[in-house]
């Protein structure tokens, strides 16, 4: 099967720390390897109503709000490997970046969509810059994408961290500028729940 990645950018900057180590990360794929990049920022999605359990439908959305959920649900459905490449805001993801995986609770009720059927099997990757070099501060995130990814019954490929927050400075971080050469040559598990 071929692979294709999505990157979903999730910085309120373009060009931020975290896309820099994601496209340094991405330059490392093999030839033919699809690769689509996506702004979270420049794709606003409606805000958030679980209608899960209310026995009413989900809000009705329009415009382009629409188009942009439209757009990343089947750009989702397409890819075999997601990369988050969010910086570390408060300890996880941006606002953005949980916008859209907010919406992924939806997509799961979408009738004759089978989101957790299709997603099943396909990897989970985490980019993320961070100010603090401690990065066990990043344990939520690692833990969020990990449970996100079982969840899902899918592959857990990993959380590439680098220390960087004003611009351009994660270049100077040479262990992650390291890492990130084999990070998507690592084989990924299928993952698993923290505590199982």
């Amino acid at each position: 099967m071929n692979r294709s990645f999505l990157f979903l950018l999730g910085s309120a900057r373009q060009g931020g720390n975290t896309e820099t180590l994601a496209r340094a990360a991405a330059e490392q794929l093999p030839d033919g390897v699809e690769q689509r990049w996506l702004d979270l920022a420049r794709l606003p999605l409606a805000g958030y109503a679980d209608a899960r359990h209310s026995g009413e439908p989900w809000p009705e959305v329009s415009g382009p709000e629409a188009e942009n959920e439209a757009l990343l649900r089947e750009a989702t459905l397409a890819a075999t490997d997601i990369v988050i490449a969010s910086p570390l805001y408060w300890y996880s993801v941006s606002s953005w970046t949980k916008a859209y995986l907010d919406h992924w609770s939806k997509w799961l009720t979408v009738p004759d969509l089978d989101f957790r059927a299709r997603m099943a099997g396909g990897t989970l990757w985490g980019v993320a810059a961070m100010g603090d070099r401690d990065e066990t501060v990043a344990e939520p995130l690692r833990l969020m994408l990990g449970n996100t990814a079982a969840y899902l019954r899918m592959r857990d490929g990993g959380l590439l961290l680098g220390n960087g927050s004003g611009p351009g400075q994660v270049l100077d971080d040479a262990r992650a500028l390291r890492r990130a050469k084999t990070f998507f040559a690592q084989e990924a598990s299928l993952a698993r729940s923290a505590g199982r």
